[in-house]
């Protein structure tokens, strides 16, 4: 099972891109998502982008976990 926290799309350069949530940004790329767009949501997986979200199922995920972080203060 992975449990990852969705990233959107901040830069896009050909199969590259930098993914950002909660104060976080990551290289990935994005072979596997058929024409990424900048602001996209997606599941990010040994830094490759896996499934686009929803931006509702994505914001309502980084909810969450923004709960569990709170709890774990």
């Amino acid at each position: 099972m992975c449990l990852a926290i969705p990233l959107q799309l901040t830069k896009i350069d050909g199969v590259n891109a930098i993914g950002e949530a909660m104060g976080m940004s990551r290289e990935i790329r994005v072979d596997f998502i058929p024409e990424p767009k900048l602001g996209d949501y997606v599941i990010v997986h040994a830094g490759f982008a896996i499934e686009r979200l929803p931006e509702r199922q994505a914001l309502d995920d980084l909810e969450a976990w923004a709960e569990v972080r709170d709890a774990l203060r």
